[in-house]
């Protein structure tokens, strides 16, 4: 038996199971602006990407598996496959350091970085190779990239897409540098938080590219310039992402996942990390009519990155900062 083959029971659920995905992205209107990503999600099966993952038990995790000597336990697997949920890919001593993201929100990510036939994209963080495959059924293996710094991570990601009858490149190295050699690109989506927006990148954009990177706990777009210039507004979408491996704790990190005010409050915080003190945030943020993300936005100039309420120039400016080098946690 292949990766990409189940046995025939597991078949005729894969297929249904994989239909009721594409009906809950659908329903959650993730591509209502560009329908046509539907027929891509219809067509790359998630479950070649995803042959094992964690569960949590009373003991810590559980490992679902799709080569499991158990009936029950390899049709468990399958459907949590094709949940609208991230599922929790890899442990290290433990705990959780990366996972595959939930797939309405990768749709609504690949929706709003808007690619057109013949864009050549680069992916930050190929993690299992799933949505580098969603990118290469869409654009055609030639024009996707994906790199990672791990070669674990990548090997995997290549055998996981060659399964499924796709050969983007995958290349092993530091995402924060891009891959110039394949440039330049129209289109650049990271698959992991950061800290902030590597000038780098912009050199190997062609002039009016955009770049989407989650970063604090939303999604940024931004619009290339020039190789020194770059400038774009937060969606409106929340972004959480497993957090990076061995980063410290930032103000508002413990502050719940929750809708509304709380959530939007904790954006504020993370975005303005070491700058502002949680009160003088606190005052700010009910002083502004408690901003929801559209009204946030990232400037990149020259050696300059600064994020920002309402106005590039305005007098609510907080510099960005540039972080420690670390692969990217949250893969799709």
């Amino acid at each position: 038996m292949t990766a990409h083959a189940l046995d025939k029971d597991l078949e005729a659920v894969a297929v249904s199971a994989r239909a009721e995905l594409v009906r809950v992205i659908g329903a959650s209107g993730a591509w209502d602006a560009e329908p046509g990503w539907r027929a891509v999600f219809e067509a790359v099966p998630r479950h070649v990407f995803v042959p094992y993952y964690y569960v949590g038990s009373a003991g810590g995790y559980e490992r679902l598996w799709r080569d499991s000597p158990d009936p029950w336990t390899r049709e468990r697997w399958l459907r949590g496959v094709y949940a609208d949920a991230p599922l929790a890919t890899r442990l290290r001593d433990g705990e959780l350091v990366s996972s595959s993201s939930q797939p309405s929100l990768m749709a609504r990510m690949l929706v709003e970085l808007g690619v057109a036939d013949g864009d050549r994209v680069l992916e930050i963080g190929a993690g299992t190779g799933y949505n580098a495959a969603l990118l290469a059924h869409r654009l055609g293996d030639d024009l996707v990239t994906t790199v990672d710094l791990e070669p674990e991570i990548t090997e995997s990601a290549r055998t996981h897409l060659a399964d499924a009858g796709y050969r983007p490149a995958v290349v092993t190295g530091d995402g924060t540098r891009g891959v110039p050699e394949h440039g330049p690109y129209d289109r650049i989506i990271a698959t992991c938080t950061l800290p902030t927006i590597p000038r780098g990148w912009l050199a190997q954009c062609n002039p009016g590219a955009r770049i989407l990177a989650p970063l604090a706990t939303g999604l940024i777009a931004l619009t290339v310039r020039d190789a020194e210039h770059a400038e774009g507004t937060f969606l409106n979408t929340a972004a959480y992402f497993v957090p990076l491996r061995g980063a410290e704790p930032g103000p508002g990190d413990d502050i719940p996942h929750r809708a509304g005010d709380h959530e939007l409050f904790r954006f504020l915080l993370t975005l303005t990390h070491g700058t502002l003190e949680p009160q003088d945030a606190r005052e700010l943020w009910e002083r502004e009519l408690r901003p929801r993300r559209e009204r946030y936005g990232v400037t990149v100039a020259g050696e300059r990155v600064w994020a920002w309420l309402d106005d590039p120039e305005g007098p609510y400016i907080w510099p960005l900062r540039s972080g420690r080098r670390r692969e990217c946690d949250d893969r799709a």
